[in-house]
């Protein structure tokens, strides 16, 4: 999710009906620049090679059962869109969805260049980028380890995950290391973490925009935005990428 601003002046994106190495390319309808939509950056037109990049917004991936959980007071983009039917808009795991197929079909639907065997080609991963440096975590592992203290480009960061979704966020932790807070509630402890506790004994509240220390509100670390990719989109513009997919 980027900002639709260009040097402040707000527009509309559109899909060119191109891609690069299978990935979208969108134009904006101030410049009809095109742009790679999974590095921000234009790259072809008026504003290729300017410098420009759109800011970056965190987002989530998950179900809309733990969303919902997490913001019962959430508006959601109604399907009946009067563009096509609302019966169109079927869930992805449906057959009858438009993508069910290539989403379950290990092969890429056009090719592309820069292959890595450190997952398969459409595993998901959480794909953290901080100065410089790019490291990628298997959606698989996150499911299982739901917390992971780790360094990226230098920074201290911890990511958190679901085990019932694909749900994933990644924060500073300012040199601490945390762990989950067990609950009696399984249903609970399995989705994605409300509490994390400090290597001191301290709980920290886990939101969409920070972890905030119960004990003093002020405190707060700030959340990182990330994507979440298929494994070989990824890859294709972070061939240095790490990978941690757990022991």
């Amino acid at each position: 999710m980027y900002s639709a601003k260009i040097n402040g002046e707000p527009t509309t994106f559109g899909t060119s009906g191109m891609l690069y190495r299978s990935n979208k390319v969108m134009y904006d309808r101030l410049t009809n620049s095109l742009w790679n939509q999974l590095s921000s950056e234009p790259v072809i037109g008026p504003l290729w090679d300017s410098g420009i990049k759109l800011d970056f917004f965190p987002v989530m991936l998950t179900t809309w059962e733990e969303w919902l959980e997490l913001h019962p007071d959430t508006t959601v983009l109604d399907r009946d869109t009067g563009v096509y039917a609302p019966s169109f808009y079927v869930p992805e795991d449906n057959p009858e969805a438009i993508y069910f197929s290539y989403f379950n079909d290990p092969a890429t639907m056009f090719p592309v260049p820069d292959r890595d065997d450190g997952l398969t080609t459409k595993d998901i991963v959480l794909g953290v980028q901080l100065n410089g440096a790019a490291k990628a975590y298997a959606s698989g592992a996150l499911r299982i380890h739901r917390i992971i203290n780790d360094v990226v480009g230098g920074e201290d960061i911890v990511v958190v995950g679901s085990a019932t979704s694909e749900g994933a966020r990644a924060y500073y932790r300012g040199g601490r290391t945390f762990q989950l807070v067990t609950g009696d509630d399984v249903a609970v402890t399995l989705r994605l973490p409300s509490k994390l506790v400090a290597a001191d004994g301290v709980e920290w509240q886990v939101t969409e925009e920070y972890l905030v220390n119960t004990a003093d509100e002020s405190e707060k670390l700030a959340r990182i935005p990330t994507h979440m990719s298929f494994w070989f989109g990824w890859f294709q513009f972070h061939p240095d990428t790490e990978l941690f997919k757990g022991s």
